[in-house]
């Protein structure tokens, strides 16, 4: 039987839906599954306000990484529509001033025409240790960024550094809540995860040995599994 609620997979930054791709199969036995445009709007107020436009009136909500951040403003916004939240390898906490400085060197390369080099140093970091010499995985990686490009790269980078501390609105959850993230996540971090787990009432960590925080690609069996778990509590 399909879950009654369709399922939005909202992408990170840099990222487009083929993030979610090895996902899909295993997700389409369970549910309706929507991947969200999240490149209309310069804030993410304005980007959940743009989801929300197009999204059905209720639904369950995935987000990955940036797409978490989103998620967290969707429920700002309309707490009601939302029915289940998964955030994946994403955090609620503003960045630290070495995240934020980081973000304004990244955005000046980027801004001057040195996109592809960010996107390609950037890699390593997005990855497990054992996962940096993958040739598919690094592909898959530069072909989002190619196809996200770097004027939206900087607007997605802007949103984030400006966004909202959703810290405080995690106490206030009350639906099924799954938070997975990749072991030797380097982006947002194991501990960014477990403190999103430890906020929400009765929220479930999951840790996906063996992954980075480019978790759907380098483990996509073992995540669609922990999802799968999540849409069936």
């Amino acid at each position: 039987m399909l879950h009654p609620d369709p399922l939005l997979l909202i992408p990170g930054l840099n990222c487009t839906e083929r993030a979610f791709v090895p996902l899909l199969p295993a997700l389409w036995e369970q549910t309706t599954v929507t991947l969200v445009n999240h490149r209309r709007g310069d804030t993410m107020a304005d980007i959940a306000a743009a989801i929300l436009a197009q999204a059905p009136p209720r639904f369950a909500l995935l987000g990955f990484s940036m797409g978490g951040y989103i998620a967290f403003e969707i429920l700002r916004q309309a707490p009601a529509r939302v029915s289940r939240l998964c955030c994946l390898a994403t955090m609620a906490r503003p960045d630290t001033a070495e995240q934020a400085d980081n973000r304004g060197r990244v955005m000046a390369l980027a801004a001057g025409g040195k996109f592809d080099s960010v996107a390609g140093a950037n890699f390593p970091n997005t990855v497990h240790p054992d996962n940096v010499d993958d040739v598919a995985l690094r592909s898959a990686h530069l072909t989002m960024a190619r196809d996200t490009g770097a004027q939206t790269y900087i607007a997605q980078q802007r949103a984030i550094l400006a966004r909202t501390d959703s810290r405080p609105l995690l106490p206030t959850l009350a639906i099924p809540t799954a938070v997975i993230v990749g072991s030797a996540d380097q982006v947002t971090g194991v501990d960014g995860a477990r403190q999103i787990a430890e906020a929400v009432p009765g929220a479930r960590l999951t840790l996906i040995e063996g992954a980075g925080h480019l978790v759907p690609l380098e483990k996509p069996a073992e995540t669609a599994t922990a999802i799968l778990d999540w849409l069936r509590s």
